[in-house]
């Protein structure tokens, strides 16, 4: 795991949603799943939370890429590199 990912374990340990939030965004699934589960109990939210965190790790690419991990640009002879 990159250091990104457990600085985001560090902060999940104290609040589950941040994570989630950084990860997959406000209006995915998976956050409002994890905020439920942070209503009905601690360890579920944090349970999913360190789940998304593994499932979703942090690679240079993304943060180079913009974050989806694919390079969409068009280079001059009309291609995607």
């Amino acid at each position: 795991m990159h250091a990104r990912d457990w600085l985001l374990v560090l902060i999940g340990f104290f609040i589950p949603p941040i994570p989630v939030l950084i990860k997959r965004g406000f209006f995915s699934a998976d956050f409002w799943i994890n905020i439920l589960l942070c209503i009905l109990g601690f360890i579920p939210g944090l349970l999913h939370s360190y789940y998304i965190i593994s499932l979703y790790p942090y690679r240079e690419t993304y943060a180079r890429l913009g974050g989806d991990g694919h390079d969409n640009r068009v280079n001059d002879y009309g291609s995607t590199h």
